[in-house]
C-alpha cells in the first residue's frame, strides 16, 4: 500500500486559453477542473500505474467535498481529515499555441492543533502496513514548520518508508528528520546549505552529503535536463528523451510516484528512476496536472538513460 499525504489539498483549475493578455479579458474555451494538491496528484498516479493507493491529509467546505467527490469516482480510496475554513483553489492558465503556463496559488485554510493530532492519529493507523507514506506538497495557516517531521516519525514508527516533497522551512526541518527520499530542486538544495551553488561539482558534493546526513535517497531537477540523483551513497545523472509538452504542471508529483511505485514493487536502484523519470515525463504530455498514461509510460521506459557518475 502506498499512503499520500496533502495537507494543503486543492481544486486544480486549468484554463486554456489561446493567449493570455494581462489588462484584458480573455475569453476561456476549455475549462478543466479536477482534485489537486501535490499528495492526490501521486496518488492519482500510482493509481493509474496500478498500485493499491490511499490519500489522506485535510479537506475543508464546499470545495473539500467536490475533491472526495472526484476522487471516489476515479476510483481513489481516501480518507481525509475534515477541518474548518475552505480548501483552496489553484489556477493554471495555460496558453494553447506556446504551452506557457501562469499559476495562481491560494493559500489555503488555516488549521489548529487539533487538526494535527487527529491527521497524526489517522498516518498512524494507515502507515501500518504500508510500505511508502509520501509528505507532498506546502503547509496550511497555522502550521508549524516541523508538522511534517512530526507525521514522519508517526509513519515511521510503524515501519513505513517516509517521502517528503516540500519547500522552503518545512523542507528544512523535514530533513532533520531523515526522510528516505526528498526531491529539491537546486534552489532548494541552495536555501538547505545556506549558499549558492557553483559548478556542477558542488552540486554532486551537496548531493552526498544530504545522504551521509540519513537521506537514503535525493534527486535534483534539472527540468528537461532530467536529474541528478543520489541513491545508496551512489549518484547518477537521469537523462531523458525530448518531448513537447502540454501541461508541466505535476510532473515532480508523478516522479514521486513512480519511485513510491518502484519501492513496492521492490526494483532496482536504475530502475527506480527510470519508471520515476517516465513517470515525471509522461505527464508533461497529458493535458491534466498529476495524470499519466501507463502505456506512454512504458513506451518511455527504454528511453531514460541512468549513468553512474
Amino acid at each position: 500500500m502506498i499512503v499520500t499525504v496533502t495537507v494543503n489539498a486543492a481544486i486544480d483549475k486549468s484554463y486554456f486559453v489561446d493567449r493570455l493578455e494581462p489588462g484584458t479579458v480573455s475569453r476561456v474555451p476549455d475549462i478543466r477542473a479536477i482534485p489537486g494538491g501535490k499528495g492526490i496528484n501521486v496518488a492519482r498516479v500510482a493509481h493509474l500505474l496500478g498500485e493499491p493507493v490511499i490519500a489522506t491529509g485535510f479537506l475543508g467546505g464546499h470545495n473539500g467535498r467536490f475533491i472526495r467527490t472526484e476522487l471516489d469516482r476515479q476510483g481513489i480510496t481516501n480518507d481525509f481529515v475534515a477541518i474548518e475554513g475552505e480548501s483552496r483553489v489553484c489556477l493554471n492558465i495555460i496558453e494553447r499555441g506556446s504551452g506557457r503556463s501562469t499559476e495562481l496559488l491560494e493559500q489555503g485554510p488555516a488549521t489548529g492543533q487539533e487538526d494535527w493530532s487527529r491527521l497524526r492519529d489517522k498516518i498512524r493507523q494507515l502507515a501500518r502496513g504500508a510500505s511508502v507514506v509520501a509528505f507532498s506538497g506546502s503547509l496550511p495557516q497555522g502550521a508549524a514548520p516541523d508538522a511534517y517531521a512530526s507525521l514522519m516519525e508517526a509513519a515511521r514508527a510503524e515501519g513505513a518508508r517516509v517521502f517528503l516533497d516540500t519547500s522552503g522551512d518545512a523542507l528544512a526541518a523535514g530533513v532533520a528528520a531523515s526522510p528516505d527520499f526528498i526531491k529539491p530542486n537546486e534552489t532548494e538544495v541552495e536555501r538547505l546549505l545556506g549558499r549558492p551553488l557553483g559548478p556542477e561539482s558542488e552540486l554532486h558534493a551537496s548531493i552526498r552529503r544530504l545522504m551521509e546526513d540519513g537521506i537514503g535517497c535525493v534527486t535534483v531537477s534539472l527540468g528537461a535536463g532530467g536529474s541528478l540523483a543520489g541513491i545508496g551513497g551512489e549518484l547518477y545523472r537521469v537523462t531523458v528523451p525530448r518531448i513537447t509538452p502540454v501541461n508541466t504542471v505535476g510532473c515532480g508529483d508523478s516522479f514521486v510516484a513512480g519511485m513510491a511505485a518502484a519501492v513496492r514493487r521492490g526494483l532496482s536502484m536504475e530502475d527506480s528512476l527510470r519508471l520515476a523519470s517516465a513517470c515525471g515525463t509522461a505527464n508533461a504530455l497529458t493535458r491534466d496536472a498529476g495524470t499519466v498514461d501507463p502505456a506512454q509510460v512504458e513506451e518511455l521506459l527504454p528511453q531514460i538513460r541512468i549513468d553512474r557518475l
